[in-house]
Parts: C-alpha cells; sequence; structure tokens
C-alpha cells in the first residue's frame, strides 16, 4: 500500500467514484463535488488517496477552519473499501494527515463520526486518542444515504490533539487513552439485554455523578437500520439523551471498549477533574 496526495482531476474523480460506493452519496447534497475539492486544495486543503498498486482503496479529506481563532483542520471525509477496513488503511491514513498537518504547523482536528458505530469509535478513541465533548443533534439533517436510512445524523465531534501527551502515547503504544488495560468495574449508565440476535437498552440513569461512568452501545448498528429500524431509532434516542445530559454536566468521553468479534462496545467517560 501506498498513501500520496491527490491534486489533479483524474485523481479527484476516482476520490468522488470512490465516496459514491460506500456512502451512495447519489444527491448533489449528500455529496463532495470537484468544485470544492479543487477550491479547498488551492487552500490549504489535505486529500490523501490510499493505493493497492494503482488501485484506489480509501481516502481521507481535510480543509482549513478556526476553532477559538486558532488555525485548524476539520476532516470532512474518511473512506476505505469494505474489503480492505480490517487491515489499518484508515489509521494510516489519518497518521499520514496528522504528520501533514503537523509540518504546516497544525496541531488540532476534529471531525464528526456516529457514536453507535462501534468500529469508528474503537479507531478514534483507542487507535487515534481523540477526546469527545460535544454531540451534536441531526448534525446533517435528513439524508437520503442508504447508510442512514432515514434515521436522525446525530454524531460526536472528536477532537484530536496532534501534539498532546495523550496521543503520542496512544500512537506509541503506550497503552490505552484512559491508562488501563481494563475498567470492568465502573458503573454504567445504562441497562441492556438480549433480545434474540439483537442488543436493547432496557433504561438509563441520567442521575450519575461518579467520576467514571460507563455507557454501551449495540453491535452491529447499521445493520439493526436496514432490519429493525424501530430499535435502531430507540437506541438513538437513548444514547442522545445519555451523552447529552453527561456531556452538558462536564464529562468527556476519553476511552472505547470494543465487544467480542469487534461488535459492539463500552464508551468511558470521565468526569472534568478526572480527565486524562
Amino acid at each position: 500500500m501506498t498513501i500520496r496526495p491527490l491534486h489533479s482531476i483524474p485523481e479527484i474523480l476516482e476520490v468522488i467514484a470512490l465516496e459514491q460506493e460506500i456512502w451512495g452519496a447519489s444527491a448533489p447534497e449528500d455529496a463532495v463535488g470537484v468544485p470544492m475539492f479543487v477550491a479547498t486544495l488551492k487552500r490549504g486543503a489535505v486529500l490523501l488517496g490510499a493505493y493497492d498498486n494503482s488501485r484506489l482503496i480509501g481516502f481521507v479529506y481535510s480543509f482549513p477552519g478556526l476553532k477559538d481563532g486558532r488555525p485548524m483542520q476539520w476532516s470532512h471525509m474518511l473512506g476505505v473499501r469494505p474489503e480492505f477496513r480490517a487491515s489499518g488503511v484508515g489509521r494510516a491514513l489519518k497518521l499520514e494527515q496528522r504528520r501533514r498537518c503537523l509540518a504546516s504547523g497544525i496541531d488540532l482536528m476534529e471531525w464528526t463520526f456516529d457514536p453507535l458505530v462501534a468500529v469508528n469509535a474503537h479507531l478514534n478513541l483507542r487507535r487515534l486518542g481523540v477526546v469527545v465533548d460535544e454531540y451534536v443533534v441531526d448534525a446533517y439533517g435528513d439524508s437520503v444515504s442508504p447508510l442512514h436510512r432515514g434515521a436522525p445524523t446525530d454524531r460526536f465531534i472528536a477532537q484530536w490533539r496532534m501534539r498532546s501527551p495523550r496521543v503520542e502515547a496512544v500512537l506509541s503504544g503506550a497503552g490505552p487513552p484512559a491508562g488501563g488495560a481494563a475498567w470492568g468495574d465502573v458503573p454504567h449508565v445504562n441497562t441492556v439485554e438480549q433480545e434474540g440476535c439483537w442488543l436493547v437498552c432496557k433504561a438509563h440513569d441520567l442521575a450519575r455523578n461518579q467520576p467514571e461512568l460507563a455507557v454501551s452501545i449495540p453491535p452491529r448498528f447499521t445493520g439493526m437500520l436496514e432490519r429493525r429500524p424501530e430499535l435502531a431509532y430507540a437506541w438513538r434516542l437513548a444514547t442522545r439523551e445519555i451523552f447529552s445530559a453527561y456531556l452538558s454536566k462536564g464529562y468527556r468521553v476519553v476511552d472505547f471498549s470494543l465487544g467480542p468479534e469487534a461488535e459492539g462496545g463500552t464508551y468511558l467517560l470521565h468526569a472534568a477533574d478526572q480527565r486524562a
């Protein structure tokens, strides 16, 4: 595999084709097109492609922004072909994106991800060392993408402080971002039960005040959207209440433990005075 920057119109068209393949972005409002890529690349955007020989197998795209008056990069898309998603392509693209941003003097990057998609949570929190203190309700509004299937597009905002000791430790393999290998005794905010082949959120408590809290999410959420949309919607509303409540009280999401067979998992939240 090789990773390199992309600039030309033919390269951008390759990215757009892969974008449509991964997200089903057939509607103009759900896609990034040639004019936006061209314009932002002229003013500091980063577009990287991962190639297996001559075949584009993944890409990452970010563009410049400001946060609290300071320059940063907003990472808008990371896409990898399904057959390459367990091979480290996504992480390799993020690390090269980080290297290029640091070389240009940028040390903060942010992006959104779905709190109910376990593999993305694992990559972002456990493998890259991001933290989360913002939850956005229905961030992208209605979407015709088959991945969303009409469900609310609630998102976490990942905060990646790329020079921080936390991120350096995670990327070096020094250990999980929360500082320990296991936290099975942390009290859970939500109670879950198995019903047939699906995990159901039966109840949740918004009044806990322990310094560390755990929140479970279900396996196979994208499959749930397709096969049990009413159950997926219930999970969305329950976790929306949980994360909105606790983040507003000063908790921050600092780690994620992936479940058996890379399905489902558990978030770890730290209170303000316990932050890693």
